[in-house]
């Protein structure tokens, strides 16, 4: 391949990024913020759903199955277009901040519910019986034995699933969110140059990974005197 006369330069003006980036940076917060509150209802819903799976109960198992299928099974960007663009339709009408975060949400709840039944269904069942055997209910055995164990073996996964919720915010650009993302493509496209603008916009994300793996050590130390 003949790259002779090839101006390699022009594939990251600088000038242009140092320039940018304070403006690009302005939807940072946002961006964080729709990722918090997507991870936290992911978080609770995705308990929920992770004890309703593995429920002996049909009434329960069943319903939380096909949502977890039907969540896995679907584009987050269609999901996202159904409660921005769809739920008018039937009266229902969210901000665009409000559709993007729920939608995150509601979407990696199927995921991390998985992680937590696999997470549960490491816990050796001896534990249980030891706690029935003490007459400790179910609530109660759940909350201080169970998942303080079961909460070290979810950090990785979870990590991960905070991660791409955290890339994912990049697509709740197209219902008009100020996140980071949709700040980039501003500038992209009032000065022409996509490259240099999507080129950074990639170096922004990156740390906030790294930091949240960093945070993801911190969470493993704490929980690792529950094994």
């Amino acid at each position: 391949m003949d790259f002779n006369g090839f101006d390699f330069g022009g594939l990251f003006d600088i000038e242009l990024a140092i320039e940018s980036l304070p403006f690009i940076l302005e939807g940072l917060p946002m961006t964080l913020l729709i990722a918090i509150i997507g991870m936290a209802i992911g978080l609770v819903l995705g308990l929920l759903l992770a004890l309703a799976r593995g429920s002996k109960r049909g009434v329960l198992r069943w319903p939380a199955r096909i949502y977890i299928s039907f969540m896995r099974g679907t584009p987050m960007l269609v999901f996202l277009f159904i409660l921005y663009f769809g739920l008018p339709v039937v009266g229902i009408e969210l901000t665009a901040i409000v559709a993007a975060s729920l939608g995150f949400g509601l979407n990696s709840a199927a995921y991390i519910a998985e992680i937590d039944r696999s997470s549960l269904n490491s816990i050796d069942i001896g534990q249980w019986e030891s706690a029935r055997a003490l007459n400790i209910s179910y609530w109660p055995t759940l909350r201080k034995i169970i998942l303080p164990q079961a909460t070290r073996i979810a950090i990785p996964p979870l990590t991960n699933v905070f991660m791409d919720i955290v890339k994912a915010t990049s697509l709740a650009a197209v219902i008009t969110v100020p996140e980071l993302f949709q700040k980039t493509q501003i500038v992209a496209g009032r000065e022409f140059d996509a490259m240099t603008m999507y080129v950074l916009v990639a170096f922004i994300y990156w740390p906030v990974c790294i930091l949240i793996g960093f945070m993801q050590d911190k969470l493993e130390a704490k929980y690792s005197r529950f094994l």
